[in-house]
């Protein structure tokens, strides 16, 4: 077992047996989980939780509202908000003949326009295979927090020095 327990991850489902079957595997690999049966109740548990990835069904609890859940989050106002990554476990593929995978495009939308999520994968989805785009998913919202906390302090830096070369002081560059 991988020592992921810093790592929350909320799922967002309103099939219970599928909350629980997840919940095991995901608490099996040493994740923490918190669920959600709704898009409002979801939002409230970013606020207030601020999980480290959410797990989609976009059939909750009527038709398509993950859809809509997914485009209210990257618009939310609070960037770490905006900046969590979703992945989508859902059987919409079996009730029409649309696909919605994130990676591909068509005459309106370049790969992630449409849907900006970072997997969508089919339910049902093999254990292996949804533990390692948890995995991935993660990984890449990491290396893109430490090369935005790199980037504030470089900013952060420079301007220290402006100040202090614009103080008088005699600090130069």
């Amino acid at each position: 077992m991988d020592d992921h327990c810093r790592n929350t991850i909320l799922i967002v489902e309103d099939d219970p047996d599928a909350v629980e079957a997840n919940r095991i595997l995901l608490e099996g690999e040493g994740y923490h989980t918190i669920f959600a049966m709704d898009p409002r109740s979801a939002f409230e548990r970013v606020h207030s939780d601020s999980p480290d990835l959410i797990l989609l069904d976009v059939m909750i609890p009527d038709g398509t509202e993950g859809f809509h859940f997914v485009w209210d989050l990257r618009r939310d106002p609070n960037p770490r908000c905006r900046a969590i990554p979703i992945i989508v476990l859902s059987a919409i593929h079996q009730t029409t003949p649309l696909r919605f995978y994130p990676d591909q495009s068509d005459s309106y939308y370049r790969p992630y326009e449409y849907l900006p999520v970072q997997a969508f994968l089919d339910k049902p989805a093999s254990s292996k295979r949804l533990l390692a785009e948890i995995a991935a998913a993660l990984r890449n919202a990491n290396r893109a927090a430490s090369a935005t906390l790199r980037s504030n302090e470089a900013t952060s830096l420079r301007s220290t020095r402006l100040i202090g070369a614009g103080a008088g002081n005699g600090v130069t560059d």
